[in-house]
């Protein structure tokens, strides 16, 4: 029948159809997949010693997370028999005076680390920059007020201010957190501050408060998001200062306690007494805090190129 003999060629029309949009729907994310991978390497070849430091850092957020699984060795576990076992087949990196394995407290270090390092820059900067964008956008008596409390806060040094406040507030992993946010406050507070001044007077603020907008949604939707960038870029670079600092703390005793393992008190704890002894119990955690502030910084330097539009071609 005719009608029979149109069917099969109008299924087989809709069929073709379909295949094609299909195909070019896979092409189209493929091609996106490929772009993105291609940015990806082009800015890997950049910026050379940015890749370094994200390898470096990726490698320590993998250690904090799969510690359970890269080591052999319960951290706390002590055995008198293993006390200043020298590296080994047993002690990949040795044992400290109580038997402890060194491998596996700097793995486990690195946990402590990063919930310090992170967790303090992102209390220290959300502080910083509420300060920062209430200070340079309402400015008056607030800013100046806010200013002046910034200036005291940066009369004292990091490490310094940071040991005042885990002095006061004693050596927990939570104080350890706040002691070391606080003194990260100005720097953020100034640099947003500095980014408010000049979008406060942009065209799109006016046009903002032309149709009637609050100030205050004014600041979060229109001003905050565009200086997200300048944060991250501080916020990298001050998450090497925060673990130095962190390491700083613990090994004058003011820092992470016991049973805890932190870097800066395996420096501590060795350091003085078996230097010479057992080198690898000062050897490994210095390696471990110099490759933690050292790839944070590159990292840092890498981000700030890249979201910097002057360094754009």
């Amino acid at each position: 029948m005719p009608g029979a003999d149109r069917k099969p060629d109008h299924f087989s029309g809709v069929c073709a159809v379909t295949t094609i949009d299909h195909a070019a729907e896979l092409h189209k994310a493929g091609a996106n997949v490929h772009g993105k991978l291609a940015t990806f390497v082009f800015y890997c070849r950049r910026h050379p010693l940015g890749t370094v430091g994200g390898l470096i850092f990726v490698a320590l957020v993998f250690a904090a997370l799969f510690a359970g699984w890269i080591t052999a060795h319960d951290p706390l576990a002590t055995n008198a028999e293993d006390s200043l076992a020298a590296p080994g087949a047993a002690h990949l990196m040795g044992a400290d005076v109580m038997g402890r394995d060194v491998f596996s407290r700097i793995v486990y270090g690195a946990r402590i680390s990063l919930m310090v390092g992170i967790g303090s820059t992102l209390l220290g900067g959300i502080l910083g920059v509420a300060l920062g964008l209430m200070s340079g956008y309402l400015l008056g008596w607030v800013d100046l007020v806010t200013q002046r409390v910034i200036d005291i806060m940066q009369a004292l040094p990091l490490l310094v201010m940071a040991l005042v406040m885990a002095a006061s507030l004693g050596p927990s992993l939570e104080n350890t957190i706040l002691a070391i946010s606080i003194p990260l406050i100005p720097h953020v507070a100034r640099v947003i501050r500095a980014n408010t001044l000049s979008l406060r007077e942009m065209p799109f603020v006016e046009a903002a408060r032309a149709i009637g907008m609050s100030e205050t949604r004014i600041a979060v939707k229109h001003i905050l998001p565009n200086t997200l960038a300048p944060f991250i870029v501080l916020a990298t670079a001050q998450l090497g200062s925060a673990i130095l600092t962190e390491a700083s703390l613990s090994f004058l005793g003011l820092g992470i306690p016991e049973p805890y393992p932190s870097w800066g008190r395996m420096l501590s704890e060795s350091a003085a007494e078996y230097v010479r002894t057992a080198p690898w119990l000062v050897i490994y955690p210095g390696i471990a805090i110099s490759l933690a502030v050292f790839g944070t910084n590159l990292l840092g330097d890498a981000i700030r190129d890249i979201l910097d539009p002057r360094q754009r071609s």
